[in-house]
């Protein structure tokens, strides 16, 4: 079917003038017509050229009367509010072109529409004459001569008469002038064929904009179609005019309302309808879905104007029967409340994974739209995230809600013993519900408190249902729904839905069962992973803090491990995501720094070492097909010495630390990035700065400073602005910071450890320059027995000559210049030997018949802790002694415990 509109282009004009199209047809049948027309005329004129005179003239006469009283143009003119005015001079043209005497114009009074005298038109004949059936011809004598007058009617389409032509010709005029009416015949033929075709042309148009396009074949169809519908749907409709009378009513509309079989055309009022569907179908208003009563029928009705922005429009109306629907409305809409009720149990029962709070969750979405009390109570293993062994009776209170005050009732947390006469007990045992529909005949209920079972009564309970919270075929506890506002008790539709509402929550309360102890798991085992205790060093005071998400357990870390040379660094890391896997991956994380800082490393190697462990870790998960692998990871590393008060630190991926110098000021060291641990595409950079005595070093996680609301940059300057306080300990600046910060506790782990740096004072402090000979030996010795003596320590005099003697002559046989012996008084006494190898000594068991190789193996044995460090410029050996008594005395060698060393077979 075409769509409606307005066809103007030329080609869709020619294709409406197609045979097939009602224009079409038309325009053939004028052609037809016209072309009739011009055919007789011209056999007329044959024959009169044969004829005598008079009947040349007759035939002629009658052909201009007959071609004018049949063309298209002259019926319209006659019919048309002025005929004079339009054939007048259409006639004269006629005179002229066919040189014939008159052409007259009667209607079909006999009143001249044209005339050659002016003065005659408008009048009639003085002689009355009926109107022509046929054309005929006339003799008769005028002043010219004889002459002959042919007249022809003018009808409609359909035989009307609706006038006549006459037209006059002198018998002399005829003879030899049949050949030079030709060409006027054949031009009116072609003025008759336009005219023809432009008016077929202008009323297809016009057919065509009233029909939208639609030809009639497809306005059939439509129409079939519109009025096939219109009577098969089980809807009513009405169209009713502006003025209130009824244009059309289907069938069903007919039914519904009980009109009459002649109820199109009269007035809506006067159909004997029900005055309220009377009234609103007469009045202007619009209506959406109203119910009318009419007659033992509910109607849903619609009414809308047919045409809203133009005044006086009719309306459409269309009814439904909803009588059957509101039978069923009270069911529906019990039903409804109780799908609403279990769209808000879904939403808000397990909001979170804690068992407590899902159950008080359970008890606030039933009360008051289906119970006025409820009571959870949850097994004890449930509460601590363990799994129910059997299916006991012997419960916890969880979760309580009423509309009711001062009730008798055990309160959250208190022990709930169910008899075996209680219904609690009973669906607990069964895994149905119960019902107790009759709490005044009922005696079961009672045995659980006898003495409050009155009271119950009195605040109107009257029925109950227990039922069992039961979720992947363990019970996890019972939930009880009592009612006293409602007059009606609880019925089996009510346990079905109280059961699929507890179904809801046992599955929610199972889930945060679970997840209470993977959580618990996850964090003892996070706990166990990072340090209880942070050493107490003479190099620097710390304190940190440690905040675990508020879901789950993260990665975050932190650590302060004591190096050589009362060295220490400082160490804060970050494992994306959160679980199990997190707080694993942090603990190997964490114990791989700590054997790797052992080595003595720079922090920028260090942190390449800690790199290539997490890219093999990765390709191992990788090669077992575990997808669970690790997908980031950031460390910041910092190693403070405080004989020199510096710090070395790198960075992976991981914000820089803060200083806080003495006077308050607060910077970010700037240290390279880094790259994330475990991608290994880029290499790490150390940076060393100067860290006065007394400052602060501030290292933390990221959680600390970034947020969801909270730009980085806007954290660094809270921070900042947290620490620039001057005189706080180390404790007092992490409360500050994280008061400023997380006043609310934040959704990522948070760890930060804070530093006040120390500085070995240089009366502690002793280091000589040592040639590269081996008699400067024993100065070497002598110059650190008068140095032990200052600092009282004459107990490690033989212990500490016998190591740096060893040192020393390591150094001297085996290494380069420059040769440096450091001496540092600590917590511990601290012997140092620096030269210009990086060749590191090994310690090895000498064979019996070796004369050497046992100088490390004695510093091994009579040292507490030893070990090798690699400088930029070569090596230190360094080894301690314990000064302070925590761990061992001072180890005071004699002579036969050197010789004890070597073999009695070899001395």
């Amino acid at each position: 079917m075409r769509p409606p509109g307005r066809l103007r282009s030329p080609g869709r004009l020619r294709s409406l003038l197609r045979v097939r199209s009602v224009a079409g047809q038309v325009f053939v049948l004028q052609v037809l017509v016209v072309t009739l027309i011009i055919t007789a005329a011209l056999v007329a004129l044959v024959f009169q050229a044969r004829r005598d005179s008079l009947h040349e003239a007759q035939t002629r006469s009658l052909a201009v009367a007959t071609t004018f009283a049949n063309s298209p143009q002259t019926l319209a003119a006659m019919t048309g509010p002025d005929p004079g005015k339009a054939l007048q001079p259409l006639s004269e043209r006629i005179e002229r072109a066919t040189d014939v005497d008159l052409v007259v114009v009667y209607s079909k009074d006999g009143v001249r529409y044209t005339h050659p005298d002016p003065s005659l038109i408008g009048k009639a004949v003085t002689s009355p004459i009926k109107p022509l059936t046929s054309p005929l011809t006339e003799t008769i004598e005028t002043v010219k001569g004889r002459s002959v007058v042919g007249y022809a009617p003018v009808t409609e389409p359909d035989g009307t008469p609706v006038g006549s032509v006459g037209v006059g010709i002198t018998v002399q005029k005829v003879a030899g002038m049949a050949a030079q009416q030709f060409p006027v015949i054949l031009g009116a033929a072609g003025v008759a064929l336009a005219i023809c075709a432009g008016g077929t042309a202008l009323v297809s148009r016009r057919l065509l904009r009233q029909t939208h396009g639609l030809g009639p074949v497809e306005m059939t169809r439509m129409y079939d179609h519109h009025d096939a519908v219109l009577h098969a749907v089980r809807e009513g409709v009405l169209i009713i005019r502006s003025d209130g009378r009824l244009v059309l009513a289907n069938d069903e509309a007919r039914r519904l309302l009980d009109m009459p079989p002649d109820a199109e055309g009269r007035k809506v009022t006067d159909l004997g309808l029900s005055p309220d569907i009377g009234e609103l179908l007469a009045s202007e208003r619009t209506a959406t879905d109203e119910v009318v009563l009419s007659g033992d029928r509910l109607l849903a009705v619609n009414k809308r104007r047919t045409a809203p922005e133009a005044g006086g429009a009719g309306s459409v109306v269309t009814l439904r029967d909803t009588t059957e629907l509101r039978a069923l409305s009270g069911h529906a809409e019990a039903s409804r409340e109780r799908l609403s009720l279990l769209y808000d149990a879904g939403a808000r029962i397990g909001s979170s994974l804690n068992v407590e709070r899902t159950a008080h969750e359970l008890a606030g979405v039933a009360v008051p739209r289906f119970a006025d009390l409820v009571t959870v109570d949850l097994v004890e293993e449930v509460l601590s995230g363990e799994e129910p062994t059997g299916r006991s009776t012997v419960m916890r209170r969880a979760g309580v809600s009423t509309i009711h005050d001062g009730l008798p009732l055990m309160t959250v947390g208190e022990t709930v013993r169910f008899p075996d006469a209680t219904p609690q007990a009973r669906c607990v045992k069964s895994g149905h519900a119960v019902l107790e529909a009759d709490l005044d005949t009922a005696q079961g209920w009672r045995t659980l408190a006898p003495d409050r079972a009155e009271e119950f009564l009195g605040h109107g309970f009257h029925s109950l249902i227990a039922v069992p919270l039961q979720a992947r075929g363990t019970i996890l506890g019972s939930v009880d729904f009592w009612r006293s506002e409602r007059a009606e008790p609880y019925d089996e539709s009510d346990v079905l839905f109280a059961e699929e509402l507890a179904a809801w929550a046992a599955v929610a309360l199972d889930n945060a069962r679970r997840y209470t102890r993977e959580h618990t798991m996850a964090v003892t085992l996070q706990r166990s992973l990072l340090p209880r205790d942070l050493p107490n060093l003479s190099a620097l005071e710390a304190a940190h803090r440690y905040l675990p998400a508020q879901a789950g357990v993260g990665g975050d870390w932190f650590d302060v491990i004591e190096l050589s040379g009362a060295r220490v660094a400082l160490v804060v890391g970050d494992v994306v995501g959160h679980g199990l896997h997190a707080a694993a991956t942090m603990g190997r994380l964490r114990t791989a720094v700590h054997n790797f800082a052992t080595l003595d490393l720079p922090p920028d190697e260090l942190l390449a070492r800690v790199d290539d462990l997490v890219a093999r870790l990765d390709r191992e998960r990788a090669d077992q097909g575990d997808d669970e692998g690790i997908i980031g990871a950031t460390c910041l590393y910092v190693v403070y010495d405080p004989a020199s008060g510096t710090c070395s630190a790198a960075r992976a991926g991981h914000p820089p630390p803060a200083l806080v110098r003495p006077g308050g000021t607060v910077t970010f060291p700037d240290l390279p990035a880094g790259p994330l641990l475990g991608l290994g595409d880029l290499p790490f950079e150390s940076t060393e700065f100067e860290v006065p005595e007394g400052s602060l070093l501030v290292l933390y996680t990221d959680g600390l400073i970034e947020s969801r609301d909270r730009d980085i940059d806007v954290g660094l300057e809270i921070l900042r602005g947290a620490l620039s306080h001057p005189g706080r300990t180390p404790e007092e600046t992490c409360d500050a910071v994280l008061d400023a910060l997380l006043p609310n506790r934040g959704n990522d782990d948070v760890a930060l450890l804070v530093a006040r740096t120390r500085v070995l004072d240089p009366e502690r402090v002793a280091d000589w320059d040592v040639p590269p000979e081996a008699s400067a030996v024993s100065g070497v010795r002598a110059d650190v027995t008068r140095q032990l003596a200052a600092w009282d320590l004459t107990d490690a005099g033989f212990t500490t000559e016998l190591i740096l003697s060893e040192l020393v002559t390591n150094a001297i046989r085996h290494g380069t210049v420059p040769i440096h012996v450091r001496l540092l008084r600590d917590r511990r006494l601290i012997c140092e030997v620096s030269d210009g190898s990086s060749t590191s000594p090994h310690l090895r068991q000498a064979a019996a018949t070796d004369e050497g190789g046992r100088g490390l193996f004695l510093v091994a044995r009579y040292a507490e802790r030893w070990g090798t460090r690699y400088t930029a410029t070569g090596k230190v050996i360094w080894a301690e002694q314990q000064l302070d008594g925590t761990a061992s005395e001072p180890v005071a060698l004699s002579g036969d415990d050197v010789l004890d060393q070597w073999s009695d077979v070899i001395l």
